[in-house]
């Protein structure tokens, strides 16, 4: 079998490949990102003579770390034949990812299936959180005098300005920058509803007819501003039956509410992997008062750059990994251990769950310096 990326002349028999792996599709909403990324070399293919067999893609995405934005590559759309699963074929190709995306620091994907992920290193970060609650819930938010306002396609350049103001203030783990053209193609549609204040942006909209409001992202600064646009929201309340939103675990309407007794929570996780660990760590955000130096072994098979002796470093919100000699105290890691460190899972957990060994006396610093609660926004 031969891996490489796919010629835009492939993409009939691709859009095949991917009605046979994920159903029916509309293939005039998928043919412009298709050639977008086959025009950019970020779609490969796997091809067992001149048949396709196995494709998948990634996008160009930064993630907030600690408040920081870290260049990220989002694993996508990768589907096997039916005829051809089994074979080892998606290991091969999500290897082959990871060499695509070389100038990224770091990957990130939603699983269709874990085990064949974190045998390339992958591991659980995170989440995306959709909550469900019912509408009259919203009733008792008031907008105040807060000033909301409606946002068009000629705003998309404040909105991504406004988000990422909001995310590095509010010191996240997780989401995903998109950028400015994404988020023009969110202003232009018009089965989305829009709005923006100087530090909160909401955009939701209608799902099955009007049974359900959908809200796919309220971000706001203040109280003030997230009671002004869950407020828009809640106008709809005498009519919708239900409302679900994409949120922070930790998102202030779930303090902001009277009442959360019927509320449900439906988690979709997320894997992350570490392509290039010292970038990785240096791009990253860290808490001001934290200090740490702890030895470290990482074990990669798959990037052997960051295979070895290491000594990270963290001081004054900045992280450093360096070479270093063994140490036979270190804190030992495989790639997998690595990402789900960097994604704050608990050193406790890590060790209970047979991922690191050794380095038993760096526990809570580790804990304090990569400290988050990892979610995302979006799905991709």
């Amino acid at each position: 079998m031969e891996i490489r990326t796919l010629d835009p002349d492939g993409l009939d028999a691709l859009h095949d490949l991917r009605a046979r792996a994920f159903g029916p599709q509309s293939r005039q909403d998928w043919l412009p990102y298709a050639r977008r990324a086959a025009g950019e070399n970020q779609l490969l293919g796997v091809y067992d003579g001149s048949r396709l067999v196995a494709s998948g893609s990634y996008h160009l995405f930064d993630q907030w770390w600690h408040g920081r934005a870290v260049p990220m590559g989002g694993v996508a759309s990768v589907c096997v034949a039916p005829e051809d699963r089994g074979r080892g074929v998606g290991r091969r190709l999500a290897a082959a990812l990871l060499e695509l995306m070389d100038d990224r620091p770091l990957s990130a994907l939603y699983p269709a299936t874990a085990p064949v992920y974190r045998s390339v290193g992958y591991e659980h970060a995170g989440a995306q959180h959709l909550l469900t609650v019912r509408p009259e819930a919203l009733r008792t938010l008031s907008a105040g005098s807060t000033e909301v306002r409606r946002a068009g396609p000629g705003d998309a350049a404040e909105v991504v300005a406004l988000l990422r103001r909001l995310h590095a203030d509010a010191r996240d783990g997780g989401p995903i920058d998109r950028g400015e053209r994404y988020f023009r193609g969110v202003l232009e549609d018009e089965r989305v509803y829009s709005y923006i204040a100087d530090d909160g942006f909401l955009a939701y909209g209608w799902r099955d007819g009007n049974a359900q409001l959908a809200v796919h992202r309220c971000v706001a600064g203040s109280a003030e501003t997230a009671r002004a646009l869950w407020a828009v929201v809640g106008s709809g309340s005498s009519v919708a039956e239900t409302l679900r939103a994409c949120v922070a675990p930790h998102d202030p309407l779930l303090w902001l509410l009277r009442d959360r007794s019927t509320e449900d929570v439906h988690r979709v996780s997320w894997m992350l992997r570490v392509l290039d660990a010292p970038a990785a760590v240096a791009a990253r955000g860290f808490p001001a008062g934290v200090s740490a130096d702890v030895p470290l072994v990482i074990h990669d098979e798959q990037r052997p750059r960051n295979a070895g002796a290491w000594r990270l470093t963290v001081d004054g919100g900045e992280g450093r990994l360096e070479r270093a000699d063994e140490d036979r105290d270190a804190l030992r890691l495989p790639a997998r251990g690595l990402a789900a460190l960097y994604a704050g899972i608990p050193m406790a957990t890590l060790r209970r769950g047979g991922i690191a060994a050794g380095g038993n006396a760096a526990d809570r610093l580790l804990d304090a310096a990569f400290a988050t609660t990892p979610f995302m926004l979006d799905y991709f």
